[in-house]
């Protein structure tokens, strides 16, 4: 126990550091959240076949590297005072890979889910979401 102790007392400024970014990037998220799910074009859940990102091959390189970055940090926040799941599911949201509209449209389908995006659309003022 002490070897606990000594431990914090040694990375304490570290461990503040790490407390004071991890509720930094919390707020951050939170105030960022509303606006994101008010960027969601209406129809985003039922187009079928989706159209491709029109971010060209370096955009979509770069995007899916700070995917991987994502996911590679939210496995370490698992283990560090961070949000570790929401960093990771972030991760897995810019990424491409096969199945991917599948499981956002069934995420999205989800009642509980689905209220809780059209309620903050209703907020900014914009349409609800089109799931089917």
């Amino acid at each position: 126990m002490s070897s606990l102790v000594d431990w914090l007392t040694l990375y304490q400024q570290l461990l503040l550091w790490a407390g004071a970014a991890s509720l930094l990037i919390f707020t951050l998220s939170l105030l960022c959240l509303p606006w994101l799910v008010a960027q969601i074009p209406e129809d985003y859940f039922s187009a079928n076949p989706r159209p491709l990102d029109d971010l060209g091959v370096i955009g979509l390189l770069a995007k899916n590297l700070i995917g991987y970055g994502l996911i590679l940090a939210g496995i370490l926040m698992l283990l560090l005072p961070e949000q570790g799941i929401l960093t990771i599911v972030t991760g897995l949201l810019l990424i491409d890979y096969p199945g991917k509209f599948r499981l956002e449209r069934q995420i999205a389908r989800q009642p509980a889910i689905l209220k809780s995006l059209n309620w903050l659309r209703a907020k900014a003022q914009k349409p609800p979401l089109i799931v089917h």
